[in-house]
């Protein structure tokens, strides 16, 4: 990696692997080292919705902008990297309900919208392989991801909160107040931060590869 910022960028995602295990308390209430999971699990639930509400903006983008295939590469790879995202989340998720509930899965509201987001996407995937022609299936996908727009927002956000729940609160509870030790809140601002620059660089380089390969067909 001769790009600085990637150096710095690994050095980061380290950093937060080591506070993770050697800097956050464990939180109260959690069985053993389960807590730690967390760290982990709530950045990539985070990144999942980042790139779904990102490939939904790149199609809006595709859509009003001159219909650019850079832009529909863009939401594309998105919603790939959303989707990769959104399977690590449930899978840590589904690890730490097995300390926790004694069940990997017990469809809890916020297991339940993550799988229907995941198979929102997957359908927007589906959706661009059945489409031979390439305006049409950009066009198509492109409406599709900014319906996105509003699906994400509710699965990821409002969903989870409008049924009972056995899942922790999250940082900022109901009453807008954090209840989290202020190391466990560093580390998973950090860490959020961190997955969050690292979704973008993957994303660049995914869709940089495409163009390539593009371009190569075209000839």
């Amino acid at each position: 990696m001769k790009n600085p910022l990637a150096w710095l960028l690994w050095l980061w995602i380290s950093a937060v692997i080591v506070g993770a295990f050697f800097y956050a308390p464990l939180a109260q209430g959690f069985i053993g080292e389960s807590s730690r999971i967390l760290f982990f699990h709530v950045p990539m639930a985070w990144v999942s919705f980042v790139a779904f509400i990102a490939a939904g903006v790149w199609s809006l983008l595709y859509l009003y902008r001159g219909r650019q295939p850079r832009h529909d590469r863009a939401a594309a790879a998105a919603v790939e990297l959303g989707l990769l995202f959104g399977v690590l989340a449930t899978v840590t998720g589904s690890l730490w309900a097995r300390i926790m509930w004694n069940a990997y899965w017990n469809w809890d509201p916020r297991q339940t919208s993550i799988v229907v987001a995941l198979l929102f996407y997957a359908a927007y995937l589906a959706l661009r392989s059945a489409v031979e022609d390439d305006n049409t299936r950009a066009r198509l996908s492109a409406a599709y991801a900014v319906l996105g727009l509003a699906v994400a927002p509710f699965l990821f956000f409002i969903m989870p909160r409008i049924m009972f729940s056995l899942h922790p609160q999250s940082v900022i509870n109901a009453q807008g107040k954090v209840e989290v030790e202020s190391r466990m809140v560093q580390v998973l601002l950090a860490g959020s931060a961190g997955f969050t620059a690292l979704f973008f660089w993957v994303h660049n380089l995914r869709c940089r590869i495409q163009a390539l390969s593009d371009r190569k067909s075209a000839l």
